[in-house]
């Protein structure tokens, strides 16, 4: 129970930060990749904020031996990108700069009833469930094969 308030907590404060840095609103995220017209910086600050936090506060949590509510960080163990990984990344890199919309920055937007965040979260959610049946898919036909 104390795991669910404290992501809910967590989760709120990342939405407040996301809501008042004005990543909720598309027109400015898209105004960023607009480099040729009506550009506009400002998610450079954001996102280089965001990593200055996370770079900072890793250094700290990763000198713990283990998570204040967990028994073991659960860290990725692949050091190396592979084809699942890019793929993924460039899929959410094309429906960012198409949407405007990142999952960090629908998901606050829902709240305040903005229909295209509602069809975005929709299609987030229909492309997470079929990347993960293309996976167990790919997953059955390499244990047959075998």
């Amino acid at each position: 129970m104390q795991r669910i308030v404290l992501a809910g907590l967590f989760g709120l404060i990342f939405g407040a930060g996301i809501a008042i840095s004005g990543m909720i609103n598309p027109a400015k995220v898209l105004n960023f990749f607009d480099i040729a017209g009506n550009w506009d910086p400002s998610l450079i600050l954001v996102m280089g904020s965001a990593l200055t936090v996370t770079a900072i506060g890793f250094r700290f949590v990763l000198r713990r031996e283990k998570p204040v509510l967990d028994q073991q960080f659960h860290l990725p163990t692949k050091r190396k990108p592979d084809v699942p990984l890019i793929g993924g990344s460039a899929v959410f890199g094309i429906g960012w700069g198409i949407a405007g919309f990142c999952p960090g920055g629908a998901i606050p937007a829902l709240g305040l009833g903005d229909v295209s965040a509602f069809a975005f979260v929709a299609a987030m959610i229909a492309g997470i469930l079929t990347a993960r049946g293309l996976r167990q898919f790919a997953q059955r036909r390499v244990i047959q094969s075998a």
